[in-house]
Parts: C-alpha cells; sequence; structure tokens
C-alpha cells in the first residue's frame, strides 16, 4: 500500500514536506517448519499475503498509513480535512466504516475517505506516475526474494524525487482539466507541461488554471 500528498515547498524551493507518507509491504512472518540449505527450522521468513481483504487493508491503514500520516504532516496544517483517495477495488474500505473512522479522528486529526472517480486512472496520482516511477527504480536492482523485493521497493520508494512528485500531482490537475473539457469522458491524451523546463527557468505553477467557461459548462452538466 502506496500513500503520498503533494509536496509542499517552502521558499527558493527548499523542502518543507515530502509528501511521501510511506509504502506498506503485505507480508507477515512465518518460522520455517523445517531445515534447508538456506535457513535453519524455527527462522523467521517473509511471506506475502496472497488475500487482501478488506480486514487486510483495514488493518493496514489504521496500524500503518495513519500513523504515518500523523507523524510526518506539517503541525501547521493538521486542522484541516486530510482526504484519503482510494480507487473503487473490492477490498477497500467504505467512507463510512466504524473502526477507521474512530482511529481517523485520533489526536486532534480530521481524516476521511474518499472514492475517485470509476474507471479514472489518470485521477490517482499512483497510477498516473508514481507506481511507475517506483517501478524504474526497483527493476534496477533485480531482487532474487521477498525480502529484498520489499527493500528494492522501499528504497524506490525514498528514492523518488520531491520534484518528481510534485510534478505527478500537477499532471493530475491537468488531466482534472482534460477531463471537463470531454464532459466526464476520458477521451484525450495526458498533457505535457514541460515541467522540466519550466522548472529549471523558475516558471513551473503551483497550481494548474482552469477557464471558467469550462467550470461553468461542467458544473451545468453536474
Amino acid at each position: 500500500m502506496d500513500a503520498v500528498a503533494r509536496p509542499k515547498l517552502a521558499e527558493h524551493g527548499t523542502e518543507f514536506f515530502s509528501g511521501k507518507i510511506g509504502i506498506f509491504p503485505f507480508v507477515f512472518k512465518e518460522p520455517a517448519k523445517r531445515n534447508s540449505k538456506n535457513r535453519v527450522a524455527g527462522t523467521l521468513e517473509t511471506k506475502p499475503i496472497l488475500s487482501v481483504t478488506k480486514d487486510v487493508t483495514r488493518t493496514c491503514l489504521i496500524e500503518k498509513v495513519l500513523p504515518a500520516i500523523r507523524s510526518k504532516w506539517p503541525l501547521s496544517q493538521s486542522n484541516a480535512p486530510i482526504f484519503i483517495q482510494q480507487d473503487n477495488a473490492r477490498p477497500h474500505l467504505s467512507v463510512n466504516g466504524l473502526q477507521f473512522t474512530e482511529a481517523a479522528r485520533q489526536d486532534g486529526f480530521d481524516i476521511r475517505f474518499c472514492f475517485q472517480p470509476p474507471n479514472s486512472l489518470d485521477l490517482n496520482v499512483l497510477d498516473l506516475r508514481v507506481f511507475r516511477a517506483i517501478q524504474s527504480l526497483q527493476h534496477q536492482m533485480a531482487p532474487k526474494t521477498i525480502d529484498e523485493l520489499v527493500n528494492a521497493v522501499e528504497k524506490s520508494f525514498n528514492d523518488i524525487k520531491v520534484e518528481r512528485l510534485n510534478h505527478v500531482f500537477l499532471t493530475l490537475q491537468s488531466c482534472m482539466v482534460e477531463v471537463m473539457k470531454d464532459k466526464g469522458g476520458n477521451n484525450y491524451k495526458v498533457p505535457h507541461m514541460k515541467k522540466d523546463m519550466l522548472e529549471r527557468h523558475g516558471t513551473l505553477p503551483t497550481q494548474v488554471c482552469c477557464d471558467i467557461g469550462i467550470v461553468n459548462e461542467t458544473l451545468a452538466l453536474l
């Protein structure tokens, strides 16, 4: 499970908040039942959770994701609502789940669930670019065991440049504009803003502007 937010940069582009909440593997430890050439019986082995159910998802969110958000989120903005957007996969939780809701309100935080529109991969920053960035780094390491794979993925996640993550959120905004232009459809190409060049010139915007006419047309359709 991967959790990211829009990075926050202070003046002159210095990092204030990386946006990298964490990446959490669905694995468990189990003692080896018999000896082998690689380990003796009783040695803890890392094994994948083969069926990620709602219970598994809920446990990961409550025990790992929520504590990570509370520890990394800028304190100056901890009183504002924080929305966790998830896709519509079956193992994901209801937005009104009691256990999660109670855990999400601890320590004065207001953390809520929301769903991305169905069949809209371009409105999910993970599917849009983040997973691809992690895979491109992880594939350079050629892991051979589950532990090596977990370490490689975690290292790749930590190695993602904050600037790159910020670019993904700008691309997300561009896709939102294109969706509105297409009247809620997905018959468009992901826009290219030449963000690297704009950043070198110091002209990279903090947000993508949208014509008020497009907004009004979208509101009328809704």
